[in-house]
């Protein structure tokens, strides 16, 4: 479970470390970094917002994952700044799976076409596939859209020859946030993004 501390505050992050809590999802680069230097070293950080290239350096020292990977010319940008500080980059790439056009992310065969020539990559560590459904109350809306996401996994694992560059950690799912977890959970997340169920409504 990654818990959503954006727009809260380094201390609301400690009580909920406090209660045992490691893994926090942050989505502003500036947040990221003041947080990660006020708080304690052990925390995993994961990055899960739009991130722009000319922010890297307040984000890649920190992020034990970058689940928001969104476009080729990120993911080249991630692979030089790891080259760079010899640091190899744990990232998902972020899928568009819902019906909104404003949503990012990488098309199923986009994403197949970087997959398939990860080995590029020498700094960054493609552990899995991330997406944000539909904002909807209709449940078949996002089952529909979760199993898109669930879909390509699986068929990516199953045609290993296509990617053979992979690592074999490869699959993990992360999807599924305060109002649909529930959902995700059932069909197979690996992470869940939770914010306002642990830390209540942004101020």
């Amino acid at each position: 479970m990654v818990a959503v501390s954006k727009f809260h505050p380094a201390e609301a992050v400690r009580e909920a470390y406090d209660a045992g809590q490691r893994v926090f999802g942050e989505s502003r680069p500036q947040e990221m970094a003041a947080k990660a230097a006020a708080l304690p070293k052990d925390i995993s950080w994961h990055f899960i917002g739009h991130l722009q290239t000319n922010k890297l350096k307040l984000v890649l020292p920190y992020a034990a994952m970058v689940e928001s990977v969104d476009s080729v010319h990120l993911l080249e940008a991630i692979d030089k700044w790891g080259r760079e500080h010899g640091k190899v980059q744990d990232v998902l790439l972020e899928i568009h799976i819902a019906s909104e056009e404003t949503k990012q992310g990488f098309t199923r065969q986009e994403a197949e076409d970087v997959l398939a020539g990860a080995g590029k990559y020498e700094n960054v560590r493609i552990l899995g596939l991330m997406g944000m459904a539909t904002l909807t109350d209709d449940e078949s809306v996002i089952r529909n859209d979760f199993g898109k996401l669930v879909s390509l996994r699986d068929g990516i694992r199953s045609d290993s020859g296509r990617f053979p560059s992979l690592p074999e950690t490869f699959g993990l799912l992360s999807f599924g946030m305060t109002h649909d977890y529930r959902i995700a959970v059932g069909m197979g997340a690996d992470i869940v993004r939770i914010g306002t169920l642990i830390f209540g409504e942004r101020e």
